[in-house]
């Protein structure tokens, strides 16, 4: 006698599948270049400006302080803690070439996740991405007000009271200055996609050229005596500077959030990443390199405003330091612009998707922008730079973003053998050990994380989930499309598919 055979649960088939079921890399095209709402975002971003863009959110505030931590760390062997970085970086940023030459629309790694791996697995991600955009966002925002007052001290003999100006929860209430930038940024991003990449840019190059103000002075002072010894603390201090700088290298996913307002897309994309990439590890190795051989290496410990510190020293002036806390301030303007602008745009997918509600992906006629979608991002992050102390978030904007980075990375596999025939404008040079290794050193990072940081997390997921069951499977694009296959929909319509 045989066995009864067990039946699924209909219940649970069903939602089995709507947690897998993944739109195809055509329906994604065809949103992009016929969208379902007869407006769309406009082509007007070429590779320099996309370039800067990625130069703009990865070249943060960071380089101007890093050394401070980082030397002690490794001593002068730094410089080889900027090239491991860079090397780990380049991993995760050829995986994101290669998808977004193959899928070259906005919204980064969720878009990504949600052709490869099912739409729960693409939902998470952009639950990920948000994360890692508002939180960092907010951040930045919260200390403008102090480099802002640290430019205004060197000027003109005056500070903004620490109560309006300070972090909150570091002597201040309101972060007045934070809030400022916010908005400011908002309105240059809701003028047009086109008028924001200019803006940026300029304040990218004015970036660039103060660190190369840097480079050039510093480089006077520099004696040979001060690399040795090269490596004090030896291997395992290099390592331990290359897991702190390796987020210096963050942002560089910023350049696919832009993939349909970019002109020739599938080129386009995979360039302005790299071009991007090589611009920034050759900013860092040098300032680094200067740095540290512009003063002993113990002498970096504890040492506030780093890199205006060492100026002083070489040139006897005190114009360098004014010079520097401008790029600072320059450097969390450029930063915030492009944070705000891939949240919107990563926002703007979802909503699409009919994952978020249809506010999100409303078009201007006349600008072409997600106004509203870029007004609610602004007060949401406006309101966490004015009122949260967010040193404990940190941790968890570093979790979100390596998250991110190892779904990029492990969809370069599936989508190479699942679709090996699509049109790619770039491979992923030394597959599949580039991607596979990109996952490796993303898990070595997570590893190192505080539990606190994964209990939050799992709250963040947690919220994710019950979202996703309550209102966004419900009102998916993808809702009523009859399954043909566990994890895919039988296309029914232009751009509505699985």
């Amino acid at each position: 006698m045989r066995p009864a055979t067990r039946t699924p649960h209909p219940t649970r088939t069903a939602l089995r599948r709507q947690l897998l079921r993944r739109k195809p890399v055509v329906a994604f095209l065809a949103d992009a270049e016929t969208p379902a709402d007869g407006g769309g975002l406009r082509r007007t971003v070429g590779t320099f400006q996309l370039t800067m863009i990625g130069i703009g959110a990865t070249i943060g505030t960071g380089i101007f302080f890093a050394l401070n931590a980082a030397v002690p760390e490794a001593g002068p062997a730094v410089t080889l803690s900027f090239v491991i970085g860079a090397v780990a970086a380049a991993l995760t940023a050829l995986c994101y070439a290669e998808l977004a030459s193959a899928v070259p629309v906005s919204g980064s790694s969720y878009s990504y996740a949600y052709a490869t791996l099912g739409e729960f697995a693409a939902y998470a991600v952009g639950w990920c991405l948000l994360l890692e955009y508002a939180v960092s966002g907010a951040a930045i925002a919260v200390s403008w007000g102090q480099y802002l007052n640290d430019l205004t001290q060197r000027l003109f003999g005056f500070q903004m009271p620490a109560a309006i100006s300070a972090p909150p929860g570091a002597g201040g209430y309101l972060n007045l200055p934070g809030v400022v930038l916010v908005v400011l940024c908002c309105v240059l991003l809701v003028r047009g996609a086109k008028e924001s990449a200019v803006v940026n840019t300029v304040m990218v190059l004015l970036k660039l050229a103060v660190l190369g103000l840097f480079v050039v002075l510093g480089v006077t002072g520099f004696h040979s005596a001060n690399l040795h010894p090269f490596a004090p603390m030896g291997m395992a201090g290099i390592g331990a500077a290359a897991s702190t700088i390796f987020f210096s290298f963050i942002g560089l996913d910023a350049v696919s959030t832009a993939g349909e307002e970019v002109r020739n897309p599938r080129r386009t994309l995979p360039r302005a990443i790299i071009c991007a990439l090589l611009v920034v590890t050759a900013v860092y190795v040098l300032v680094a390199l200067v740095g540290v051989g512009a003063q002993p290496w113990t002498a970096f410990a504890g040492q506030e405003a780093g890199l205006s510190t060492i100026l002083a020293k070489v040139t006897g002036a005190g114009w360098p330091g004014v010079v520097l806390s401008a790029g600072a301030v320059l450097s969390i303007v450029s930063v915030t612009l492009v944070v705000l602008y891939g949240q919107t745009r990563i926002l703007y997918s979802m909503s699409r998707d009919g994952l978020l509600p249809a506010a999100f992906h409303r078009i201007d006629r006349r600008t072409g922008t997600p106004v509203l979608g870029t007004v609610i991002v602004g007060g949401f992050v406006a309101l966490l730079a004015a009122v949260f102390p967010l040193d404990l978030l940190t941790d968890l904007t570093s979790l979100g973003t390596l998250a991110a980075f190892t779904v990029v990375s492990i969809g370069v596999i599936i989508l190479r053998r699942r679709a090996p025939g699509l049109d790619r404008g770039f491979k992923v040079p030394g597959y599949p050990v580039v991607p596979l290794l990109s996952v490796l050193f993303c898990g070595y990072l997570l590893y190192g994380l505080q539990m606190s940081t994964y209990i939050m997390f799992a709250c963040w997921l947690a919220a994710a989930l019950a979202v996703y069951l309550l209102y966004s499977r419900h009102h998916s694009r993808l809702h009523n499309e009859l399954p043909d296959v566990e994890g895919e929909v039988k296309e029914t319509a232009p751009g509505v598919s699985s």
